[in-house]
């Protein structure tokens, strides 16, 4: 990463602006459950950043000229905290984010189609650039996705019905008003959280049943040994007697 620089040090970069995050809670919780899985995804590169609803900033020395994509993925940037970065700042990362996904309705179609897009495209080289629309207001298809192909973005061609990402190694698709992340190798959906609380609910339950079940076979074994204990020891009275 590049030294901070005087002009850096005297402009101050905001990391909000104050206005609520997503437009509804179906965004809200898509915001989530796709940062939070791909997250899981690239939780051993530490110099891979996932990020939602973080400022981009890209001209030092200008606070205004800014982006806030809802989520974008960033590779090969520095190894820090992640947790601790509140605003990108690209002439200090040294690069772009390499994947944006916005998360568009009605009320933002414009920015999302023509300013973010020309930004993305044109300003910071974005490599890949996706759209989702949960609930199907305007973009027909709800998911679309583009490349970045000699400086111009082109659609990128479906795969099953699912977009494949070259930056993620994964497959993107709309399941009704969320999207999800597909693993082409696994041939399987990364788990969103829900599904993570599910699978954590069935292994305890299932921990449970194995404990209980191996508290029943010692009790089992306990009693058998008993009994064959009593046996025994009729029958070495038994014997006695007969003596």
């Amino acid at each position: 990463m590049a030294a901070v620089s005087a002009k850096t040090r005297e402009t101050h970069y905001p990391d909000s602006d104050g206005k609520p995050v997503g437009e509804t809670p179906i965004h809200i919780l898509n915001l989530r459950y796709v940062t939070e899985p791909l997250e899981q995804w690239f939780a051993d590169d530490p110099r891979t950043l996932v990020a939602g609803d973080m400022f981009v900033y890209h001209e030092e020395g200008n606070p205004r000229k800014h982006v806030s994509p809802d989520v974008f993925v960033s590779r090969d940037v520095a190894v820090k905290d992640h947790r601790q970065r509140r605003k990108y700042l690209l002439w200090e990362e040294g690069k772009p984010p390499d994947l944006v996904i916005e998360l568009t309705s009605k009320s933002t179609r414009h920015e999302d189609l023509v300013t973010k897009f020309q930004i993305y495209q044109d300003v910071l080289g974005v490599r890949e650039y996706f759209l989702f629309d949960p609930f199907g207001e305007y973009l027909q298809p709800r998911l679309q996705g583009y490349r970045l192909q000699k400086g111009k973005y082109v659609a990128i061609r479906p795969v099953k019905g699912r977009l494949p990402s070259k930056v993620l190694g994964l497959h993107l698709e709309a399941d009704g008003e969320m999207l999800r992340f597909y693993d082409p190798e696994k041939r399987r959906r990364l788990p969103i959280p829900p599904e993570d609380r599910q699978a954590l609910r069935e292994s305890r339950a299932a921990r449970r049943r194995a404990e209980a079940a191996q508290q029943r076979e010692e009790a089992a074994r306990q009693r058998a040994e008993a009994e064959t204990e009593r046996l025994r020891r009729e029958v070495e009275e038994l014997r006695r007697r007969l003596s």
